[in-house]
């Protein structure tokens, strides 16, 4: 009878979790959504936001279109042309979704991390 190989040390394991909002059956927010409208709130343009996370505006000008198609309410404020640096600015719904739903996800991170180190000494 062939010896079989000594077994590798085991792996370190990591849970993960990916937590998205739908309505209807359909994608209507996550957490790439909300770092593009944090990244837009930031930068005060939906270009200089693109830029910055090495997306095209085109992306996540579509994205952001999507989202509110879903969802049925404005999520940017956006103002096209024009000399002032703040272009675009999130609507009150939209820093109210973002900022529930990322605590929301926070919390949900750390209850799946406790569930797992209980089980998974």
């Amino acid at each position: 009878m062939p010896r079989r190989a000594a077994s590798p040390r085991p792996r370190t394991l990591n849970p993960r979790v990916k937590v998205w909002l739908e309505t209807e059956g359909r994608y209507a927010f996550g957490f790439g959504l909300a770092e593009m409208l944090q990244a837009v709130d930031r930068a005060g343009s939906i270009k200089q936001a693109a830029a910055n996370l090495g997306k095209s505006y085109r992306h996540v000008w579509a994205r952001i279109k999507e989202a509110e198609g879903a969802l049925g309410v404005a999520l940017v404020d956006a103002r096209v042309g024009g000399a002032g640096i703040s272009r675009s600015s999130l609507t009150p719904a939209a820093r109210k979704l973002t900022a529930d739903f990322l605590s929301v996800r926070r919390r949900i991170i750390e209850m799946v991390r406790q569930e797992f180190a209980k089980h998974f000494s």
